[in-house]
């Protein structure tokens, strides 16, 4: 390595430190948080690492501090669907759609619960109500969030599974196929 490129290097880590510690020292004393904030932020770790038990207790406990707190009300819905409790999920959405109700993330996600119930044209319908408020919700992860979650190639997203249960409707009933576990797994829920 020249000493050109070691030079770039060093000066690049520093100011990455730099800006991370700047970062940290704003969250810590300068950011203002609402009350039920803390317990959000770490519920939605506890959701990024799978952890999906804690993760519902810790978005109640931020919903307990603050009613209002949207966020995990909407945090709490994708829960309940990663746990399979579809009836509960339906009713913490329908609650974030009334109350927010031109956010597309959540409609994204009401049709991912809806798909894995089996509710297909109510999935379908959400996903199109999600992209058409939201066209970048067709986009699905970041390169960056899928590399926090070490996800190298890109998985299906809400409008890839919507062209898919478009096109599968349009058959006899005999010829659908609409699922398939190994593909619908792939499917996130939509967050931002």
């Amino acid at each position: 390595m020249g000493e050109g490129m070691y030079r770039f290097l060093k000066w690049t880590a520093i100011c990455i430190a730099l800006a991370w510690l700047g970062w940290m020292i704003y969250e810590s004393l300068v950011a203002e948080r609402a009350p039920g904030d803390y317990a959000y932020l770490a519920a939605n770790n506890l959701f990024e690492d799978a952890l999906y038990d804690r993760a519902l207790e810790t978005y109640d406990e931020a919903l307990g501090e603050n009613p209002d707190h949207i966020h995990a009300l909407r945090g709490k819905a994708r829960t309940l669907v990663q746990l399979g409790r579809y009836p509960e999920a339906l009713k913490a959405f329908d609650e974030a759609i009334a109350r927010e109700p031109d956010f597309a993330g959540t409609y994204a996600n009401r049709g991912i619960c809806y798909d894995r119930m089996g509710r297909y044209e109510q999935a379908l319908a959400d996903y199109t109500r999600a992209l058409q408020l939201d066209a970048e919700v067709a986009e699905g992860p970041h390169w960056l969030t899928r590399l926090l979650r070490n996800q190298p190639e890109r998985p299906p997203t809400i409008a890839d599974r919507a062209d898919y249960l478009r096109g599968q409707l349009a058959l006899p009933e005999s010829e659908r196929l609409l699922r398939m576990p190994e593909v619908d797994e792939q499917q996130r829920p939509y967050k931002r």
